[in-house]
């Protein structure tokens, strides 16, 4: 298995290793030569850089015309403590902020709320309301930096308060430039902020389509994730298999919807981990653009090049970070980063060395930026696009992965569909039975994880995490009461009405959800407006 070696001595006594499995369970052979590429037709499989199938990239110049986006995660605590970090990760040279959300928030409840207690900006930022979201941006111009938002069920409300703010700045909507992750199919299958039932969450997905086309045309509405079903345990296979059969229903909500899919397309993003098997990784990276261009162009008969381009975020992978000598951390990510490059990523995150014990230090997160210049500036990687096209190894390898990765996705088309597949519990089954062999792996010593079942050392040097305040849930909650006692409930009741009312019928809920927000209704307010509407989603039973 990776991570261990198998093989033998041959004549001359030297240890040889033979063909050991991928992490999406096909061989890895010691050499690769012509032959494995027997029948490889180059023009279909490769094309060029920027040109159908995109394997090589969906920019002619990559990153010898514009780098990376070093885009780093970041937020904790209140809105004011988050604002200081990111002002920092700016100075340090971050070109895009990542916003973290505290569970109550992801959830769609208020941090007063009592199932939110013990958790207020434990794992992330709070966010109640536009003056959180007024603190949370403050001194930063939002014209002039694009901010991605890992928020899903509760995305348009946070998208919608980051306009207000803009607004507030003087910054048109249409100048505007970010993501939110919106992704509340990979919410069902693997990581659990979910609200609503399917059904309504894909109808809120689309009208964020139809929003953003009409008044922030520059935001990317919706980031498809395979990152957290990796977390949890699939394979890459499994990661863009399910990744894109998820991107593949909502473009079939959205064409449902009455929308052209050359109206919304050029606006989907994707979000992917980088692990620390590199080839693999890269290869995983070019068989996700040659299937997304294949799916859209042939199925939905997408003809702007920008619909059928699959842009993404890497973030390496939290997953594999180490509580044991966390400074082995920064090589792990650095490899990791190195995938996620000679993959083509559009933008990148790098997890700090101490994430695995508690919320980054300022020191760690420096570091973290520093890792992405360091590759940007002192590395040829930006010279030349796609360096690993041609090799035997990776073209082998990205025909296994994408040959493995459809395979998976014909399964979830038999059952009707990711939603389908979803409800009989086949995505989540499928990632627990690989996070499970995967734990066998590392508990018999078949998989290496350095510091931990090889290389361990006794005397561990104590680390001093960074630790949130608890007292910020009674201050989140101080400013919960002056906020509802300073504000105009005629309006705020008026405002949900008229929200209640648009998600009965089939107009736009975004539009009543904004003059809502801008009334200053609250997060948890909105979001239990429309649970009145729409009610909660209560997941199957494992299969």
């Amino acid at each position: 298995m990776v991570g261990g070696l198998s093989g033998g001595l041959d004549h001359a006594g030297m240890f040889y290793r033979s063909a050991v499995d991928s992490e999406s369970g096909f061989p890895i052979e010691t050499t690769y030569a012509a032959e494995s590429l027997a029948g490889w037709d180059p023009a279909a499989k490769l094309g060029a850089p920027g040109e159908f199938p995109y394997t090589r990239g969906v920019y002619p110049s990559m990153y010898t015309g514009r780098p990376w986006t070093i885009r780093q995660y970041a937020g904790f605590g209140t809105a004011k403590e988050s604002n200081e970090r990111y002002h920092q990760l700016v100075a340090n040279g971050s070109t895009g902020l990542s916003v973290a959300f505290d569970l109550p928030t992801q959830m769609g409840y208020d941090s007063d709320d009592v199932v939110a207690h013990g958790e207020v900006g434990k794992v992330g930022v709070a966010i109640d309301s536009i003056d959180d979201m007024r603190v949370l941006f403050d001194g930063i111009p939002l014209d002039q930096v694009s901010t991605s938002m890992t928020i899903n069920a509760p995305a348009a409300l946070l998208l919608l308060l980051y306009q207000l703010v803009g607004e507030e700045q003087g910054v048109a909507p249409s100048a505007l430039t970010g993501t939110i992750q919106n992704d509340v199919l990979k919410e069902y299958i693997a990581r659990g902020t979910y609200i609503f039932p399917p059904k309504p969450s894909l109808r809120l997905i689309t009208d964020i389509f139809s929003y953003c086309r009409s008044t922030i045309p520059k935001w990317n509405t919706i980031s498809i994730s395979g990152y957290h079903m990796a977390e949890a345990g699939a394979t890459p296979a499994q990661e863009i298999a399910f990744t894109i059969a998820d991107g593949i229903e909502y473009v079939r909500a959205a064409i449902a919807s009455g929308q052209d899919v050359d109206e919304f397309a050029p606006r989907l993003a994707f979000f992917f981990v980088a692990r620390t098997t590199l080839l693999e990784e890269v290869a995983k990276f070019r068989a996700a653009r040659r299937i997304w261009a294949k799916v859209m162009k042939e199925e939905f008969g997408a003809k702007d090049p920008r619909s059928q381009m699959l842009r993404f975020h890497t973030q390496t992978a939290g997953v594999q970070l180490t509580a044991q000598q966390p400074e082995v951390n920064l090589i792990r990510v650095t490899a990791q980063a190195l995938g996620a490059l000679f993959g083509g990523t559009q933008s990148l995150h790098t997890n700090s060395y101490d994430e695995a014990i508690a919320l980054p230090t300022a020191k760690a997160a420096r570091l973290a930026v520093r890792t992405q210049q360091v590759l940007a500036h002192e590395t040829d990687i930006t010279a030349t696009v796609d360096p690993f096209a041609g090799s035997y190894a990776i073209e082998a390898l990205t025909d296994a992965v994408e040959s493995a990765a459809l395979e998976l996705m014909a399964t979830i088309e038999e059952m009707g569909g990711a939603v389908a597949a979803i409800e009989r519990g086949y995505q989540k089954e499928a990632i627990e039975r690989s996070a499970y062999q995967t734990s066998q792996q590392i508990d018999a010593g078949e998989r290496v994880v350095v510091g931990v079942n090889k290389y361990a050392i006794d005397d561990d040097e104590v680390y001093q995490p960074l630790r949130v305040d608890p007292a910020i849930e009674e201050q989140q909650a101080k400013r919960l009461a002056e906020l509802r006692a300073d504000r105009n409930d005629a309006d705020v009741t008026r405002a949900l009405d008229a929200l209640r009312r648009a998600a009965e019928g089939t107009d736009n809920v975004l539009l009543p959800m904004r003059e809502a927000l801008a009334a200053r209704t609250t997060v948890g307010e909105v979001c239990h407006a429309l649970r009145e509407v729409w009610g909660t989603y209560t997941p199957a039973a494992s299969l």
